[in-house]
């Protein structure tokens, strides 16, 4: 993929697929340790023992529509290449948790790109969903919980035109402010 808020998008719609009522995404940026650092747990339908296994191969994937699943393999080859490393937990019936690391100045690390457009999407194309997002970078840490804004805003959907607007507004205004200016 050609930038890590397309792994975000493809990783997070994954747990959507296997019935998460809960997704966490979270980034973390850490300059000092030279470290990017992506996060994804669920509360889904989970994985068993096997299917964890094989589960990075490329033909492995539980769709019927196609039987090629790039999203896991693709995103541990990106995180080795840049000299880091994917881990994946997981348990039928609790959920699953994905961690994937990447040398932050390594040349093969793709660009960050569009994060908050990443968690954007995720949220107005699936409102009934819950999200806990947090970006963290270098110890300044934003988080966005989909549950307080539903309190917040009910009866009205979290892809009401007034709320997704804001929604957008707040997530991009926070990561850049995280950054200071900082392109990554």
């Amino acid at each position: 993929m050609r930038e890590l808020a397309d792994n975000i998008m493809d990783i997070a719609q994954n747990s959507i697929s296997a019935g998460a009522s809960l997704t966490e995404v979270n980034v973390k940026v850490s300059q000092q340790d030279n470290l990017i650092t992506l996060t994804f747990r669920d509360n889904g339908c989970g994985m068993s023992a096997e299917m964890v296994k094989s589960v990075t191969e490329p033909f492995t994937t539980t769709r019927k529509t196609r039987k090629v699943g790039l999203g896991l393999p693709l995103l541990q080859q990106t995180a080795m290449m840049t000299g880091g490393e994917m881990k994946i937990e997981s348990q039928v019936g609790k959920g699953t948790c994905v961690t994937a690391s990447f040398g932050s100045d390594h040349i093969d690390r793709p660009p960050m790109g569009d994060v908050a457009g990443a968690w954007f999407s995720l949220v107005v194309m699936n409102p009934d969903t819950d999200f806990l997002f947090q970006y963290d970078f270098d110890g300044k840490v934003f988080t966005f919980d989909t549950r307080e804004i539903r309190a917040a805003v009910d009866p009205l959907p979290l892809n009401h035109m007034e709320i997704s607007a804001w929604i957008k507004d707040c997530m991009y205004q926070e990561i850049k402010e995280l950054h200071g200016g900082i392109v990554l």
